[in-house]
């Protein structure tokens, strides 16, 4: 798009700061504070973005400040400029992981903490120690909202939504195995499907739904399954599955995992499931941070590395 001098010289672009401030705090005198200006300042600058928008972006309700559907509509455009701004202006760091002393926050699975912690924190321990990670249960519905805010610096999932100011990069495509106690079921591998659906299932889901690939599956053959709990907690399913006659459905390298470890039998699953892409997910402002960049080099890398399984969760 054609950069249009004239109109952007009139514009103070230090109300983009003060607009940001206000749709972070949704409150005059908390982004006054948080830009080190006074709060008269701040209203002042209120009235100039009114005036400049020809909207009133934040009104006053009954729980503080309420920002209009225009205003929402800014906030993600504004942070996306104020950070390229910010890009721009600062001076070139270098990311010494062996020195440095930051946080990433991951939205992430458990599934995902399984897989890939171990790895990857003793990887941090031995080239970055300083370096920390704050983990958040990964919630598809409010990812994109969790990056734009900064509330998460990376998600790792199944994630097909995403807008222009979002970055994806798949990491692998997963298949599924099913994983039982072929004790308690009296049957083995390979399991058949009459077996398969006379046995009552585990089904993990992130969304709250009774829900999964294998009923959608299920489903075109004209067949069900009896789901004896649904849970979002992937890493207790092998638990009941060990003490339990019962049946889960799950990504072939996690269900690998949990058999090795707890002395469980896995088998191909009787119906044709789709594979799906695992991906991660990041806001375009982190494109070229150098220690956002290194995380994710280093993940893929992890992941490429025939020493750990392949990572990922989907419903099932």
């Amino acid at each position: 798009m054609r950069i249009d001098h004239v109109h952007l010289s009139r514009l103070d672009l230090n109300l983009l700061v003060a607009l940001d401030a206000l749709l972070t705090e949704r409150s005059v005198t908390r982004a006054a504070g948080r830009i080190g200006i006074s709060q008269s300042a701040m209203s002042h600058a209120l009235a100039r973005l009114r005036a400049t928008f020809s909207d009133e972006l934040l009104t006053r309700s009954a729980d503080g400040m309420r920002p209009t559907p225009r205003a929402l509509t800014l906030s993600a455009p504004v942070q996306a400029a104020l950070s390229q701004i910010q890009q721009i202006t600062a001076s070139p760091a270098a990311f010494d992981p062996a020195t440095a002393d930051l946080t990433f926050t991951l939205g992430i699975p458990d599934s995902t903490e399984v897989l890939l912690m171990p790895t990857l924190i003793a990887h941090l321990q031995a080239v970055a120690p300083g370096v920390k990670l704050l983990l958040h249960t990964i919630d598809r519905n409010r990812i994109l909202d969790d990056l734009d805010t900064g509330r998460v610096d990376l998600g790792i999932g199944v994630f097909e939504q995403g807008q222009t100011h979002h970055k994806r990069r798949i990491l692998n495509k997963e298949s599924y195995l099913c994983i039982f106690n072929s004790e308690l079921l009296g049957v083995s591998a390979p399991i058949s499907l009459d077996d398969y659906l006379r046995f009552p299932h585990l089904l993990t889901s992130l969304v709250e739904s009774a829900h999964g690939v294998v009923d959608d599956a299920l489903a075109k053959i004209g067949r069900t399954r009896v789901i004896a709990l649904t849970s979002p907690r992937f890493a207790v399913m092998p638990f009941v599955v060990r003490q339990a006659p019962v049946i889960a459905t799950m990504h072939a390298r996690l269900a690998r995992f949990f058999a090795e470890s707890m002395d469980l039998t896995v088998s191909p699953a009787p119906i044709a499931l789709p594979d799906v892409a695992i991906s991660m997910i990041w806001h375009s402002s982190n494109d070229d941070v150098p220690s956002q960049r290194w995380l994710r080099d280093t993940i893929v890398k992890l992941r490429k590395s025939d020493q750990r399984p392949r990572i990922g969760t989907v419903e099932t």
